[in-house]
C-alpha cells in the first residue's frame, strides 16, 4: 500500500506503467508464497517438538508459546528461525513503509498547499494503521520474548487482546471515517 501511495504521489505520470495487472499480481504473489512457506515451516518444526509444559500465558496460543513449552535443548532452531522470520515479517517492511511515506512526505512539503493536503488525506489513514500494527506487534513480541510474570495478569490480558481485537476493528474505523457518508453518520450519533 505504501508502493502504490508512493507512485500516486510521487510520480503520477508513471503510476500506471509502473503499476500495472504484472506489478499487482507480483507483489501479491510475494506476500501469499513468503506468508505460506513462512507458516508451513514454523508448523513443521514445531510438530517436532516434545513439550515439557501446558500452561500458555496469553488469552490465545501462538507458535513461541508452544516453543517456550518444548523441552530444554530443542529451541536453537525455532529462536533463530523466529528472529529472522521477525526481521524479514515486520522491521523490513516497517522500514520500507517509513522510506516510502518520508519520501511522500518530502514531496508534499515541496508542492502547493492543495497538493499537500490531499497527500495527507490519502496517507493518514495508512499511516494511522502501520502505527497501530506497529505498537500491536511491539507488545505482542514483548510479552512472548520477555518475562511478564511480573506484569499483572490484567494488563497481559490486555496486552494480547490488544493485538486481537483493537487493529481489526480500528482498521475499518480508520478508512470508513475517510467516506463522507460514514463520517457524518457517526457525527450525527455522537451529537445525540
Amino acid at each position: 500500500m505504501s508502493y502504490d501511495r508512493y507512485l500516486a504521489i510521487c510520480c503520477p505520470l508513471q503510476y500506471t506503467t509502473r503499476m500495472n495487472t504484472r506489478t499487482v499480481a507480483a507483489l501479491i504473489s510475494v506476500a501469499w508464497l513468503y506468508s505460506f512457506c513462512a507458516i508451513l515451516t514454523v508448523q513443521s518444526l514445531a510438530a517436532s517438538l516434545r513439550l515439557c509444559g501446558n500452561a500458555i500465558p496469553t488469552v490465545y496460543c501462538n507458535n513461541f508459546y508452544i516453543v517456550q513449552l518444548a523441552c530444554q535443548g530443542q529451541t536453537v532452531v525455532h529462536n533463530i528461525f523466529g528472529l529472522a522470520n521477525l526481521c524479514v515479517t515486520v522491521i523490513c517492511p516497517l522500514i520500507l513503509i517509513l522510506f516510502t511515506y518520508l519520501r511522500i512526505l518530502r514531496v508534499c512539503f515541496s508542492g502547493a498547499k492543495q497538493a499537500r493536503q490531499k497527500a495527507v488525506n490519502t496517507c493518514t489513514p495508512h499511516i494511522a494503521s502501520v502505527v497501530n500494527l506497529s505498537f500491536g506487534m511491539f507488545f505482542e513480541i514483548c510479552q512472548s520474548r520477555f518475562d511478564m510474570t511480573r506484569v499483572p495478569k490484567l494488563i497481559r490480558i490486555l496486552l494480547s487482546v490488544y493485538f486481537l481485537a483493537i487493529q481489526p476493528l480500528f482498521n475499518p474505523l480508520m478508512y470508513g471515517l475517510k467516506l463522507t457518508k460514514v463520517r457524518v453518520q457517526c457525527r450525527n450519533m455522537l451529537r445525540r
